[in-house]
């Protein structure tokens, strides 16, 4: 059993936002884009569980007319795209942070709020309106909430992964061949 000072998950309800909000059943909006490459009028609407990762302050205190969210995939979904999350090893890499685009976030045991565990996919982030997600917050309520320092530990992993620079040349390694 989880120590209960230090659970995961909270539940609220409202439309008060905070970084570490999940949102279920959340609608985006992609553009699509023609076999030719030219862009068309046509849009699709997919749904995803996302993951709220714009920071509290900033949606508190009206510093955000977006939102940055990112979706939420179970492992068997992504171990299904990424066939490396279906070995004990690949799973094991997520749960030290050792994939930067993924994080990996523990099982829900709250009751009415069961889920296992999910993963964030950082490669897929989505800036959506803030009074459209304020309004799937109130929709969505009572929904789990990313709790400190988990919420914090995913807003890290975010920071690494978006920081990422690629050097062209890189320094050698010190072992010899």
């Amino acid at each position: 059993m989880a120590d209960e000072n230090y659970a995961w998950y909270g539940v609220v309800n409202g439309e008060v936002l905070r970084q570490g909000d999940v949102l279920d059943d959340c609608p985006i909006v992609v553009p699509k884009v023609t076999a030719a490459g030219d862009l068309d009028q046509e849009i699709e609407v997919v749904t995803y569980d996302v993951v709220v990762l714009t920071q509290s302050c900033d949606l508190e205190n009206g510093k955000a007319d977006f939102v940055l969210v990112c979706p939420l995939w179970s492992l068997e979904e992504v171990g299904s795209a990424e066939g490396h999350l279906k070995t004990d090893k690949g799973k094991e890499e997520l749960r030290r942070g050792q994939l930067p685009g993924y994080h990996l976030l523990n099982k829900s045991e709250v009751e009415g709020q069961v889920r296992d565990f999910r993963i964030v996919d950082f490669r897929r982030t989505v800036s959506l309106p803030f009074p459209f997600v304020r309004q799937m917050a109130i929709k969505k309520s009572p929904r789990l909430r990313l709790l400190p320092p988990y919420r914090e530990h995913m807003s890290q992993a975010f920071a690494r992964f978006f920081m990422r620079v690629g050097l062209p040349v890189d320094i050698p390694p010190f072992r010899k061949k």
